[in-house]
């Protein structure tokens, strides 16, 4: 951890705000938000795109209602130096702490489902390709199917492959004998379980980031006329790891490695995290669960099978509040947490998003939980990704249906 650091300037980030709004080709629109007796600035543009920097090709593990890395970047690159600790304590596929790691930082993360440390891990460990192919080579590839009914999902024989697959890497672990290489295979192979391309295991399915049950897959097959194909899941697991690393420079790799040594990857509730120690992070960026729009349970109990886990035990660990008051009575705990373990000079980016057909504001309930917990709110940021010189951008009451946009909430422990 970082200790006996000279302090960030004071409101940094709203003088880069301003630099930026200088030379922006767009105005940014500032207007101001009164909650209650604290009156919060607002900015909106297009402060970031997946244009100005292609992400690292490390990232491309799907998961459900992930963040896009320019979100964490922008933030990382203002707000910390290198060898700062960046955390995430809703950490999904690990996309905050990755981008630290890339860009030289010392990353802490935290999630009440385990999937998320499957995801993360290894990339910190990007593997010799040619390690990968000798590892698979020496897994069998056939024998018994699944106990459990996966017929509309694989060809008999892919299926196999599968719960050959699942049977070796559940067999290094329990003898503690798994190495990184494994782990590699493992997050990879669960990234390839289902999906809509022949990059999959599965015959044509939803997106990879959500898994539907035997029955709707059932209907699916019915109303598109197929039946699965074979697909060679040794083939499909290597092809995603040459893609996964093929922009990764050497400096990144050592970066990641180097972060990955000392990372901490928790699996636990965000409002306890007694492993961080008191005034220790720099810069939290996270997005956290959002009322009950995304059923984590329902969509990752195939990846949970092929890991082992039980669906039902994970998903009463994860925070699924119902309603508003639930919600913001969790996350009211995780903000006092998140001011225990920040710096003093340290920053939370707090991505909220819009929910319930944008008529909850969640950006209007965060930042009271945030102040009262003993944070300073430095602004909101709106990041509006679709902007064309003859649209009328502002007159849409705050981006209406059609466009793609971030809400963040920026407080500072001062």
């Amino acid at each position: 951890m970082v200790t006996g650091r000279s302090p960030l300037p004071e409101n940094i980030l709203n003088r880069h705000l301003r630099t930026f709004m200088s030379h922006a080709a767009i105005p940014t629109l500032v207007d101001d938000m009164v909650i209650g007796p604290v009156v919060v600035p607002k900015y909106t543009n297009e402060f970031w795109t997946s244009r100005q920097r292609q992400a690292s090709s490390i990232h491309e593990i799907s998961y459900r209602a992930c963040f896009k890395p320019q979100l964490p970047r922008f933030f990382i690159d203002i707000l910390t130096r290198k060898g700062d600790v960046v955390y995430d304590p809703f950490s999904g596929r690990g996309t905050t702490i990755i981008e630290a790691g890339l860009l030289g930082r010392d990353v802490l993360a935290n999630d009440a489902n385990p999937l998320s440390r499957i995801m993360t891990e290894p990339r910190f460990f990007p593997p010799d390709i040619a390690a990968v192919e000798k590892r698979l080579a020496a897994i069998p590839r056939s024998r018994d199917g699944a106990t459990i009914d996966l017929s509309m999902f694989y060809h008999p024989d892919t299926e196999k492959e599968i719960v050959a697959l699942r049977n070796y890497i559940l067999n290094r672990k329990a003898n503690c004998r798994d190495d990184m290489i494994d782990r590699w295979i493992a997050m990879v192979a669960t990234n390839r379980l289902t999906g809509h391309s022949k990059g999959f295991f599965s015959v044509y399915t939803l997106p990879p980031n959500q898994a539907v049950s035997q029955q709707s897959q059932q209907r699916i097959n019915q109303k598109r006329q197929q039946t699965p194909e074979y697909r060679d899941t040794h083939k499909i697991i290597l092809d995603k790891t040459k893609s996964l690393l093929r922009k990764l420079s050497r400096v990144e790799k050592k970066d990641l490695t180097r972060a990955g040594k000392k990372a901490c990857l928790l699996t636990g509730d965000a409002r306890s995290t007694p492993d961080i120690p008191d005034s220790s992070i720099q810069l939290t960026v996270t997005s956290p669960p959002f009322l009950d729009i995304v059923q984590y349970r329902e969509d990752n109990w195939l990846r949970c099978w092929f890991n082992g886990h039980n669906e039902e035990t994970i998903g009463k660990q994860i925070t699924m509040a119902r309603t508003l008051d639930e919600w913001t009575g969790v996350m009211a705990a995780v903000f006092r947490e998140l001011y225990r373990i920040t710096l003093y000079g340290g920053y939370v980016a707090f991505e909220v998003g819009e929910v319930r057909k944008r008529t909850i504001r969640l950006e209007e309930h965060v930042i009271p939980l945030g102040i009262t917990a003993g944070f300073t709110c430095e602004g909101v940021l709106i990041n509006q990704q679709i902007f064309t010189k003859t649209s009328n951008i502002w007159g849409v009451n705050n981006m209406a249906a059609g466009t793609n946009t971030n809400r963040i909430v920026v407080f500072h422990k001062s």
